[in-house]
Order: C-alpha cells, then structure tokens, then sequence
C-alpha cells in the first residue's frame, strides 16, 4: 500500500511518496518547471505521472545511497526522462552518473539541493538538504543517515573489508553532529524508512517531523552523548543483515532488467497443466500470495505461502533469498501484476507466470492438493488443561520475550530453516505468530520440508490470550 503526503509551498512542491509494505518513503519535488526524485521505487510510472501533471521535466534522480532492502528506480527513471542520477562521495556505480562532492548544489526550478555527505550508514551515505527560492534551509531528505526516532544502522551488506559495524558508527557519529544537528530545529526531516524497516531498530510511525523534535525525542542525538556511548547503542542487538541486502545492493550499484520486460514475463497466464511443467523443468518456487485462510484450505503440495496482504515483499526476501530463483505464483484474481510488481521492489525478477484460474482451475483439472489443519485458540485450551502438548512461537525475539505461552518453544520465522529439528517428527505439534499470518508462513516451509503434523492455531497470540491460556508476565519491550 502506498501513501502519499504532500506539502506545496510558494515556487516549490514536495511530495512523499510512502509505501507500507517497505515502510519506504521516495519523495518528488518540483519547481518552475523542473523535478528531482529521491530515492525512487523500482516502479517509475507515479513518478512521470506526476511530471506530466505538473509539466515539468524530470531533471535529476537523487540517491541517498545504495540500497540494501529494494531495488531502486533509478536506471529505468533515467532511461524514460533523460534525467541525471547523482550520488554522493564515494559511489563507485558501473553506470554514467554525477558523484557529487560534498556541499555541491543542484538547481531545480528557484530551489537548491545540496548534497551533505553522511557516511555511516553505508560509505558514500548522503543527505540531501534543500534551500528554498531565499537561500533558507528547509528540509532535509535524509537517507537511511537519520530516521525519525532512530538512526540507520551501520550497513554491514555493503562496507568495506577493512571496517567493523563500530568503525561505520563512529562515522554515523560524526555524520549527524557535523552535518545535520547543526542545521535550524524548524527544518523538515524526509527519512527513507519508517516503522517497519529492517534499516533500524526503533524508528517512529511518523513518516515527516522537524529536526528541532528529533533533537528532543532521537536517542541517538542527546548533546551530552559521547561517541563510545552512540556507538554502543547503535550497534547493541543488531542482528545480520537479510541475506537478499547484498544482492540487492548489487542490483543498485550494477544495473538490472528493465521493469516492462519483468512485467512481461511474469504475466503469462499458464493452464495447470502449463504450470506444472514449468514448475518441473526450472526448479522454480510456486509461491501463493492469497489470504492465509485460503491458502490453509487449500493449495498446491510444497508451495510456499507469503500473503500480499501482509508484509509481503521483506519476507520473500528473508526466506526466498536468493533474487535469482525462479518463481511461479498462485495469486488472488486480479492482483497478479501487483505481486510481480512488488516482488520487483526487492528483486526478485525471475517471475515465470501464475496459475491461470487460481486454485479452483488446478483442482478442476484433477491435480493433487494439500491443506493446513487448524485449531481454535479455545479448542487448543481445552488440550492444554488436559495434557501438555508443544506449542512453537515463530513471531521475533521482542514479542517472544515481552510475553508468551508458557513452556512455548521458540522458533522465529527469520530463522525458522535453521530450527527444524526442534519440531516433533512423531506426534502433533502447535504453531502461532501474532495473528496467524506468519505461523502460515511457517507452516508452508514446515510442509515444503516434509513436516506435515503441524497445527495451527487460528488468530494468533491474541486469540491464545483472549482464550485465557496462561502466558508469562508482561514485559514492556524498551526494557529489554
């Protein structure tokens, strides 16, 4: 789902551009005539929608910096419009582009952009600040450098051989206290993510704020913080990238397919029979993306189930991985260009065609399905009063530790391949998440691997505590 803000001053347009399923934020800017895009998603089609609405021409494509959770715009957006593509210092793309140097000014109508460079996050990490038609500052758009509530962390997908996640958050340091904390409080911060995004740990569901807020509110801006102490904080409980962050970043750096020819491919309606061959002869994954309700009562043997209606492009890329493997899908009518499209977002450009006719069509043709059982939180109470049975959590170590199942094993889907042989291979056992999205998640990889005596349990921790099914004591998370 994207949503859009947009602020409209004398001489200047700002638009952001914010799309949930990445808590990713791309922002069009125009003045008298000319545009910038920053950051924009693979998708460039609202972009130049946009431009032929204000009849403006796009000018330049700003990249804060590589990115490691999408694939950006860029190339396409260059390609279509003519526009220049600039990074900041020490961008080293194999593609003709401006690599601004630190404090370098871009015109865009009677405004100015000026490019900050902001190692930290990554190298050649960069902030944007725009000036408008007086010379005043007004806003900066400021990369995965500085969140709202937050700060981007040390970027371990893409630094250097020779630099710790320490040696980064020393630079992050000195990054916002030379180039951004000095800045006027009445100045806007635009970030790249929100809550959500992998990029940080705690960042605010806020998508626009002022700096001066940030100043107040942003742990990792107190005055009186020593860089031992903000190096400790931003690196304390950071977990390993996803592993798609590499290839996505090579994407960025190298070049990609273009969008249409993705498109293309991925929308070839395929017979069941058609499917399945093709299924057969690449080795490609059937993904189905409908409702998790549907998929359990009925699917293809061994696909795997990531919903679009949930967080859908950032779990194909934690448990697909692999940007390269070929996919074939089983969506909802009518959404198959909207899975391809966001499948794209984070790379995954191997898309080979959908089932035409869904589920119903493969089952009128007399193939094989399979199906997840389930039960009712209060149905698996009645269980727990009478005898013990396993109970596995798959939802993230914060959830798990705030408050869970007694006895419950821990399981998280980040990780869920590498705690297989934790699961019962003999007697039935019980899986729950939050809501019951990602225990279908699991249960889908669970079966692809031959572990077919799961359960799971409808509704997720909140129908296991509205069933009154005993838990530990709450603990607040930010205490952890």
């Amino acid at each position: 789902m994207t949503n859009f803000a947009k602020e409209i001053v004398a001489t200047m347009k700002i638009e952001q551009i914010y799309t949930g399923c990445l808590a990713q934020g791309a922002y069009y800017i125009e003045s008298n005539g000319e545009a910038a895009v920053i950051d924009p998603l693979r998708e460039v089609e609202p972009y130049l929608h946009r431009a032929v609405q204000d009849k403006a021409t796009i000018k330049y494509i700003f990249e804060t910096h590589f990115h490691a959770d999408f694939v950006s715009g860029h190339l396409t957006l260059a390609k279509e419009t003519g526009a220049v593509i600039i990074y900041g210092p020490q961008a080293n793309p194999a593609f003709d582009c401006i690599i601004a140097r630190d404090g370098q000014e871009f015109k865009i109508g009677e405004i100015t952009i000026t490019a900050l460079h902001t190692p930290g996050h990554t190298l050649e990490s960069t902030t944007y600040l725009l000036k408008d038609k007086n010379g005043k500052n007004h806003a900066i758009f400021s990369g995965d450098t500085l969140f709202l509530g937050d700060v981007g962390r040390p970027d371990l997908a893409q630094k250097a051989d020779h630099m710790t996640q320490e040696d980064l958050a020393g630079l992050l340091y000195n990054s916002l206290r030379e180039k951004i904390m000095p800045l006027a409080d009445d100045v806007i911060v635009y970030p790249a993510h929100g809550a959500g995004s992998a990029c940080g740990k705690n960042m605010m569901k806020e998508t626009v704020d002022t700096l001066g807020n940030q100043k107040k509110m942003n742990y990792a801006l107190r005055e009186d913080m020593t860089k031992e102490e903000f190096i400790q904080e931003v690196t304390d409980g950071l977990l390993p990238p996803p592993q798609y962050f590499p290839l996505n970043v090579k994407m960025n750096k190298e070049g990609y397919e273009h969008f249409d020819k993705v498109m293309e491919r991925g929308t070839q309606a395929l017979s069941p029979q058609a499917f399945e061959a093709a299924a057969n002869e690449t080795g490609a994954i059937v993904l189905d993306v409908r409702h998790q309700d549907d998929f359990a009562k009925a699917h293809i043997p061994r696909s795997i189930f990531i919903g679009l209606d949930g967080g859908f492009a950032p779990w194909v890329g934690a448990l697909i991985a692999d940007v390269e493997q070929p996919i074939l899908l089983v969506t909802p009518a009518g959404r198959e260009e909207e899975a391809i499209t966001r499948l794209s977002r984070v790379g995954f450009d191997k898309t080979l065609g959908y089932l035409e006719g869904g589920i119903e069509a493969w089952q009128q043709a007399g193939k094989e399905i399979d199906t997840v059982t389930g039960v009712t939180a209060g149905k698996l109470k009645k269980l727990l009063d009478d005898t013990s049975v396993p109970v596995f959590d798959v939802r993230k170590d914060g959830e798990y530790h705030s408050e869970h199942v007694k006895d419950a094993h821990f399981t998280p889907l980040d990780y869920i391949n590498e705690h297989l042989a934790q699961f019962p291979s003999d007697e039935p056992f019980y899986v729950h998440c939050a809501g019951g999205y990602r225990s279908m998640i699991a249960a889908s990889i669970l079966k692809s691997r031959g572990i077919h005596n799961l359960v799971d349990i409808q509704g997720g921790f909140k129908a296991i505590k509205e069933a009154g099914i005993p838990v530990t004591d709450y603990v607040c998370p930010s205490t952890l």
